[in-house]
């Protein structure tokens, strides 16, 4: 069993919602990326989101755009990414990661190639924000072979027939986008309306499912949570980490910034 499984497992067995944090590699600074990833662990995220910085991150507002802007400018490649979780896995062998970001990266390399070399390091998932789930049977079977989840992304537009096929395909846990748009639109969050779309979704899905875009504190993650089965919080996040002076700063700003989001799920 993966070390991803396990965690969803026990989640559901403790019958806890699940915290996953969303940070950009490389900012606010290179050497902040693990101390902040250990910080996060240490105030109780269930799962990492590790953000790959791409060029033209479409998915992201403003906040994640200019981090992974910043991040590119240090040198914050697919390469660096993967040295972090192998830095982070010196210390941590249990908290499961997830790399998020475009498919171009992993094209470039090859899927095969990539999905190897990301196991080596410690990864145990991927999600692309802009791969078709009808493309998606290549990267999915490569991945698999490494032990990976692919993560699927589902949204309140997403048509009746992609949203089976997701439910059907998905590995790890689904992603739900709350609202149509761009990560860090808190002002848009509809709990009412994302409430009856998550409803629908786990209905179908045979995985947890997990509410993202939006949630920026304590209360707006209780109130999705009552919904799903956890929530991703991002740009709230890498906004708090933003002009940390030093990694210290950044990884003391990290936990703080996690710790009553746990308390409030849980």
């Amino acid at each position: 069993m993966t070390r991803l499984q396990q965690r969803l497992d026990a989640l559901r067995a403790a019958g806890r919602k699940a915290l996953v944090p969303f940070v950009t590699a490389g900012d606010p600074s290179l050497e902040a990326t693990v101390p902040v990833m250990h910080a996060l662990a240490d105030a109780g995220a269930d799962v990492i989101e590790l953000g790959v910085p791409f060029s033209d991150p479409m998915a992201d507002g403003p906040v994640i755009q200019r981090s992974s802007e910043r991040a590119l400018l240090r040198g914050a490649g697919p390469r660096y990414v993967l040295d972090c979780v192998r830095a982070f896995r010196e210390r941590d062998g249990d908290t499961p990661v997830v790399l998020m970001g475009y498919l171009n990266p992993v094209e470039i390399r090859g899927a095969a190639a990539f999905a190897a070399d990301a196991a080596q390091a410690g990864v145990d998932g991927m999600l692309l924000v802009d791969l078709p789930p009808e493309e998606a049977d290549e990267y999915r079977a490569a991945f698999a072979r490494n032990g990976l989840a692919l993560i699927s992304l589902a949204s309140p537009t997403t048509p009746s027939a992609r949203m089976a096929r997701l439910c059907e395909q998905a590995d790890g846990y689904l992603y739900y986008v709350s609202f149509a748009g761009v990560t860090g639109a808190s002002d848009r969050l509809d709990v009412g309306d994302a409430a009856r779309h998550l409803q629908q979704v786990r209905a179908m899905a045979k995985i947890p499912v997990y509410a993202g875009f939006g949630i920026r504190d304590a209360q707006s993650a209780a109130a999705m949570a009552a919904h799903a089965d956890g929530v991703v919080v991002g740009s709230a996040l890498v906004s708090a980490l933003e002009g940390a002076a030093d990694a210290d700063d950044a990884a003391a700003r990290a936990g703080a910034f996690l710790r009553p989001l746990r308390q409030a799920l849980g």
